[in-house]
């Protein structure tokens, strides 16, 4: 089940809020609990049961970390926290990897070692990320163990944020976990991001994912330089009105019931530098790496060598997490070697350089790294970055000249629509009518109604409406 269907928007959705407003507070984690594992269970019936693997062992480990630390035995409490992080990985390890190194053995070793063509687990890369790090926190100090084990499993199945993100640590929501209060301002502006989010989804990453794959299908070693750059642009706006798209309706969903994940995206495509780029960009994924790797590793507090094998690490183990391909591992390579280089000299650099020059770096650089992540075949993906820089023979030709023009007002509002310039003219339109005037309502509500009228008809008769992240 997604968000951005008929099925979840009128059907569970509404059942899940009815049931839970009309029930007392203290059953609300059980109703959380119960709800999301349906939701889970709807796409995967059986892998249901390694969610609950993971939250019973998270649950379990944290109550002993909390125990040996209280008698004074660190040492046990390390092997503990060590026990949960060897289970959760090896899990992760075992679904989403084995077939990748097979893979790999198989063709240095010329071995026929059979695959488990196993299915990924929608979501492991995310709810293993959150368990594993909560029995890092009651080890730190920085959270106390959760002694229900329903309200930790609202936690970790929870719905709206149960299956691409963002990754909510448990120290950030653990008060929210019992003492939240729901309230009609928060509801109402749950909504307001939910409808938000649909529209990002609905309306313009899936336009966008058509011209990609549109492309994507066409002959690359004839393509010409001009359809190769719409369609990976397309592709950098479908990824990022995908993911921030389902992020806002993660956030959203979660406002209405009461909790406040953190932002996840703040306008990426803004940046000045590939540093500030992943500082707005799946912010939850980034820190998540610099509190439980980057600065276990050491940081950047033992000198510049060690800071940039802590940053090779990261980004290794970056471009890892987000697949088994080898594709992923040059994406996390290719961002951690430009990450270095700003830290060597570039950064400094850029800032001194007009805004307009160094966003044009840094969105140069950023797509060019999409077409790496996208294409997963390598002899692809060097062709493809071939035809970007005129290995096929062609700046332009009539088809690339016919998608520019069919395409090219999609294009501009993608555009502007990734920037904070929708968001600025909206503030400056309400602020004049007044904002808590029935204009300033009336067109507000007309707005977010328009956006799930023309969502709900584009769903009603759509065949193309994936989420990019669900297969990491």
């Amino acid at each position: 089940m997604v968000f951005s269907s008929l099925l979840f928007l009128f059907r569970y959705l509404p059942v899940v809020l009815l049931l839970y407003f009309i029930l007392p507070r203290r059953m609300r984690n059980l109703l959380l609990f119960v709800v999301s594992l349906i939701f889970y269970a709807w796409g995967e019936p059986v892998y249901v049961t390694i969610m609950l693997f993971s939250t019973v062992v998270d649950y379990t480990h944290g109550l002993l970390v909390a125990r040996f630390k209280a008698n004074g035995k660190m040492r046990a409490a390390r092997i503990v926290v060590a026990s949960s992080m060897i289970i959760n990985l090896s899990l992760l390890g075992f679904f989403k990897y084995t077939d990748f190194f097979l893979t790999n053995i198989n063709a240095l070793l010329g071995t026929e070692i059979p695959l488990l063509n196993l299915a990924l687990p929608i979501g492991i890369s995310f709810y293993t990320f959150q368990t594993m790090s909560y029995t890092v926190d009651v080890y730190r100090g920085d959270a106390h163990p959760q002694k229900n084990i329903i309200d930790f499993g609202a936690y970790v199945a929870l719905f709206p944020q149960l299956i691409a993100g963002p990754i909510v640590q448990y120290k950030t929501v653990a008060e929210q976990l019992n003492f939240r209060r729901e309230n009609f301002d928060d509801f109402s502006e749950g909504i307001t991001r939910f409808m938000t989010g649909l529209g990002k989804k609905v309306l313009l990453a899936n336009n966008a994912g058509i011209i990609w794959d549109t492309v994507l299908a066409s002959d690359i070693s004839t393509m010409p330089v001009l359809t190769a750059w719409i369609g990976i642009l397309a592709y950098s706006f479908q990824i990022y009105f995908d993911f921030s798209g389902y992020s806002d309706m993660a956030i959203g969903l979660g406002r209405m019931l009461g909790f406040k994940f953190l932002e996840n995206f703040n306008y990426p495509y803004m940046s000045k530098s590939i540093t500030e780029f992943w500082r707005r960009w799946h912010i939850s994924l980034g820190s998540w790496f610099r509190d439980y790797v980057y600065i276990p590793l050491g940081g950047n507090r033992n000198g510049f060598a060690k800071q940039i094998r802590n940053i090779s690490i990261v980004w290794l183990l970056t471009g890892f997490w987000h697949g088994a391909n080898w594709n992923f591992i040059l994406w996390g390579v290719y961002f951690g070697i430009l990450l270095i280089i700003e830290k060597l000299f570039l950064l400094n650099l850029l800032k001194k350089l007009p805004s307009f020059v160094s966003r044009i770096y840094t969105l140069f650089l950023v797509v060019i790294s999409w077409a790496i992540f996208a294409i997963e075949d390598m002899s692809k993906l060097t062709a493809f970055l071939g035809a970007m820089f005129g290995a096929g023979g062609a700046l332009f030709d009539g088809t690339s000249l016919y998608m520019l023009l069919t395409n090219g007002i999609m294009l501009i509002i993608l555009a502007v629509a990734s920037t904070p310039l929708p968001k600025m003219l909206a503030e400056k339109t309400l602020a004049k009518l007044g904002e808590e005037k029935s204009g300033a309502l009336i067109l507000k509500n007309a707005v977010f109604a328009g956006i799930l009228i023309l969502s709900t008809a584009y769903l009603v008769d759509a065949s193309y409406n994936p989420f990019l992240y669900f297969r990491f």
